[in-house]
């Protein structure tokens, strides 16, 4: 059987890193919400090894790029390891001098799926789940030279744990697979009694900051009017700007504040802004800071041709949204993935909105989940979809733990919880229970199809037929169309398949195409009441190509000032 022609595909920074190998990536401070002084990255090269033991190994007879996962170009290792492996991870760090108070924390951005910590010969942790950080207190194992060993075992078939796009038979619509450490491994040093994390609710006009860890101290806004100082009160703040400035695609302004609570300093952002569902005119509309707003958006998978879950640095993360702006979106649909925190902070610096799906886990059925809803079923009761306990439990832990770890970002309008009954079960009740933890955004229960339970929005994907608009008594959200497929041979991963739902061989054909779906068929539907559509998607990922931009970043499709002018159109007839 002939195999598909793989190409290795190196963005411009990547080609860059893999030129300079003693370069060590991703220095920035990777916690930009709750940022302190004390900060010790411990990325670039580790000593690595791939066993099928639980034993520690006494010889590491590799070295990996952190935080690369070994699948990637850029780790160093690029190959996948077999089903259940052990990866073991091994470097040594002494702490500059000066840097230790009374407690010392070791960081891990995301480890996928399950790592076990040892540092200096003790164990101290063990944490599951692919795209959560964790920490550890290593106060007590401290010495003067230190050695931190991590195991991580990913096993990605028994679907339990939520992981998304990953597939290790990749193809098609699944991508390459990624284990091991694959964001910001760090240290700082904390007092004693410590702020530990931050929850920011605000209105158009206040901000509640309430701070777990410590109780008394004081807040510092920086307004353009001047600083504001406010008290804690039993670990709260509320701040009420003079003149306040709202936070928008167009004026994407973050008031910055600092928290000073005994020993302890941290500086931090909010920005005011409001989501909700209103009606206008008689159609419900999906509003930011009370004004209707047409989500103009790209489906976004967060996958590079050379890092696999990360670009080279992070301002690949600012590069991508400058170019989804520049082609006139003002929303992304970070798809199916969760991303380190930089990808937020820089769309809330930017005034890019973000609608975040949760990670699907469980299976995946072709017949169930893509062939039934093709030929037109698209409702069926989920109650007793996906039964298995373990797996609920975990999908469940995970939304919970997606929304606490990203609720402060102003950039995120939207929750998604399940997408194309992937996983889905009783969506009412995680409904609910998403609602229960964030009543600030819109929630869309079933991406898709299989809806019927409770949602805040109609959320259809579109891709083998016209976009036909229905009124509804909710805001109506393509939350997937398009998907249409431009192929540059040279700048695409699989030079023999192709995957997307509509196929072009010529740009000045695709880019004709892309009009008229806009101008036939979006557009028309906005006056009636369309409020936001997600075009697939913003680059190629592998065997799809239906991309406006080529998965190494090298080349954009379409022409910028002819997709700026659909922009303008649409929210213009807002």
């Amino acid at each position: 059987m002939k195999q598909s022609k793989m190409q290795d595909l190196y963005t411009a920074a990547g080609e860059a890193l893999r030129d300079t190998p003693d370069t060590i990536p991703w220095q920035d401070y990777p916690r930009p919400q709750l940022m302190r002084d004390s900060y010790l990255n411990l990325n670039g090269w580790w000593d690595f090894a791939v066993t099928d033991s639980d034993d520690l190994p006494t010889d590491y007879p590799e070295r990996i790029r952190v935080p690369f996962s070994p699948e990637s170009l850029l780790s160093g290792v690029h190959r996948v390891p077999p089903e259940g492996a052990r990866l073991y991870y091994r470097r040594t760090f002494t702490l500059p001098e000066g840097f230790r108070r009374e407690r010392v924390l070791l960081h891990f951005g995301a480890a996928d799926q399950t790592a076990t910590v040892w540092v200096n010969g003790v164990e101290l942790a063990i944490h599951e789940g692919g795209y959560m950080p964790f920490s550890v207190d290593i106060t007590a194992v401290l010495q003067e030279e230190n050695t931190v060993v991590v195991r991580v075992i990913d096993r990605l078939e028994n679907h339990i744990l939520p992981y998304g796009k990953q597939r290790r038979d990749r193809g098609g619509m699944w991508y390459t697979p990624v284990s091991g450490l694959w964001q910001t491994v760090w240290v700082e040093s904390v007092p004693s009694a410590y702020i530990k994390s931050l929850k920011i609710d605000v209105t158009t006009a206040t901000a509640h900051i309430a701070v777990d860890g410590v109780t008394d101290g004081t807040v510092t806004v920086n307004t353009p009017d001047g600083a504001i100082t406010s008290p804690l009160y039993d670990g709260v703040a509320t701040v009420a700007p003079e003149n306040p400035r709202l936070w928008s695609p167009d004026d994407p302004y973050l008031y910055t504040f600092t928290i000073v609570a005994g020993k302890d300093t941290v500086q931090s952002y909010f920005a005011l802004r409001t989501v909700e569902v209103s009606t206008v005119d008689g159609i419900p509309r999906i509003c930011l800071n009370g004004e209707p707003i047409f989500l103009h958006a790209l489906l976004d998978q967060g996958y590079w041709s050379d890092g696999l879950f990360l670009p080279v640095r992070p301002s690949g993360f600012d590069e991508d949204i400058a170019t989804a702006q520049s082609l006139g979106f003002n929303t992304l649909r970070k798809h199916i993935k969760i991303e380190p925190e930089q990808f937020y902070y820089a769309c809330d610096r930017a005034g890019m909105l973000v609608w975040q799906d949760m990670v699907n886990n469980d299976d995946y059925s072709f017949l169930r989940d893509t062939a039934l809803p093709t030929v037109g079923i698209k409702r069926l009761d989920d109650r007793r979809l996906h039964r298995d306990d373990a797996t609920r439990r975990a999908f469940e832990d995970g939304m919970v733990q997606t929304v606490e770890h990203l609720y402060n970002h102003p950039c995120i309008i939207g929750w998604t919880i399940f997408n194309e009954g992937w996983g889905q079960f009783d969506s009412t009740r995680m409904f609910r229970r998403l609602r229960e933890l964030d009543t600030s955004r819109i929630i869309d229960s079933a991406s898709g199809w299989f809806s019927g339970g409770e949602s805040d929005v109609v959320s259809p994907h579109v891709y083998f037929k016209p976009v036909r608009f229905k009124p509804a008594d909710k805001p109506t959200f393509l939350s997937e169309f398009g998907g249409y497929v431009y192929k540059i041979k040279e700048h695409s991963f699989n030079t023999d398949k192709t995957f997307g739902y509509r196929f072009y061989t010529d740009q000045t054909a695709f880019e004709d195409a892309l009009e008229r779906l806009y101008e036939e068929e979006i557009i028309p539907a906005v006056p009636k009441g369309l409020c936001g559509a997600v075009y697939t998607q913003l680059t190629d990922v592998e065997d799809e190509t239906n991309g406006l931009v080529t998965y190494d970043r090298r080349v954009i499709k379409v022409d910028v000032a002819r997709m700026h002018k659909i922009a303008q159109k649409l929210q213009h007839i807002v």
